[in-house]
């Protein structure tokens, strides 16, 4: 079967399709969320007819990986210093789509004071920030955006927030900057909030080719592994706890009107479709 072949019809109808830029399987650990983003990147840039024009630049975790599944350009940078490479990289090519692929402790350690002063600046990048709370490449170590009391490997007692502090919004953080023109935090959690995220990831490339500033969108995933969870189990966590303490949702997107709002944790979620 090739790349791009229908897979299923249905009364001469084409339901489902593999995007043509994802190039090869994923070899992700069972139940990860990257492999759905990654096909949501795929996607969108293939309907909005700019995956020949696109750069991808990668960052160090198991996000690195991105450009061994999806035929894009793509240049390597070292940890957390993506936004800064993919700045260089549009300055000079104007004309491209560059985007940043990169998980929470490559994006909010190490990374924090790129991701910020890009922001700031409003470069006329996109982010692609997959959020599963953990160092899921290294051992499974306490990241920025581990939960309050999360056991992992470096906090085997759990996040205990008077010594190692409160979990990082990021995608809040950020869209109070003026320089970002789109801001917004999607799940994989199911079909319909996958769904929700695919439009959220279509937006932020949109805000881009209008040449408009910054645009990030988080995604909530999992990582079984990392978590000492099944794939089953890590999926019911991820709907229920970590969208409890990480709201989705849109954060910002200027060019719409939406001004930038701050969801309380806990309340209800609002649809990362919310002001399209």
């Amino acid at each position: 079967m090739t790349v791009g072949e229908p897979l299923v019809e249905q009364e001469g109808r084409t339901v489902y399709r593999r995007p043509q830029l994802l190039s090869n399987p994923t070899s992700y650990c069972p139940g990860c969320g990257h492999g759905i983003v990654h096909r949501l990147v795929a996607e969108v840039l293939e309907e909005l007819g700019v995956g020949g024009k696109t750069i991808l630049v990668g960052s160090v975790g198991c996000s690195v990986f991105a450009y061994d599944f999806l035929a894009l350009d793509s240049v390597e940078s070292p940890h957390g210093r993506a936004p800064a490479v993919a700045t260089g990289v549009k300055r000079v090519r104007p004309d491209r789509v560059v985007f940043t692929y990169q998980g929470d402790g490559d994006l909010a350690a190490i990374g924090t004071a790129e991701i910020v002063h890009a922001a700031a600046r409003g470069e006329r990048i996109t982010v692609i920030f997959v959020n599963n709370g953990i160092y899921g490449m290294t051992g499974g170590q306490m990241a920025p955006t581990t939960l309050a009391g999360q056991q992992t490997t470096s906090s085997p007692r759990g996040r205990d927030v008077a010594t190692q502090g409160y979990p990082l919004p990021v995608t809040e953080m950020l869209s109070l900057l003026p320089g970002v023109q789109y801001a917004a935090r999607g799940s994989v959690a199911d079909p319909a909030l996958v769904g929700k995220t695919r439009a959220a990831i279509r937006r932020a490339f949109e805000v881009q080719l209008e040449d408009r500033g910054f645009s990030i969108v988080e995604v909530l995933s999992t990582c079984p592994v990392g978590w000492g969870l099944t794939p089953v189990e890590a999926m019911e966590r991820l709907r229920t706890t970590v969208m409890d303490a990480y709201p989705v949702g849109t954060f910002v997107d200027r060019a719409r009107g939406i001004a930038p709002s701050l969801p309380t944790p806990g309340a209800p979620h609002r649809s990362v479709t919310e002001g399209f």
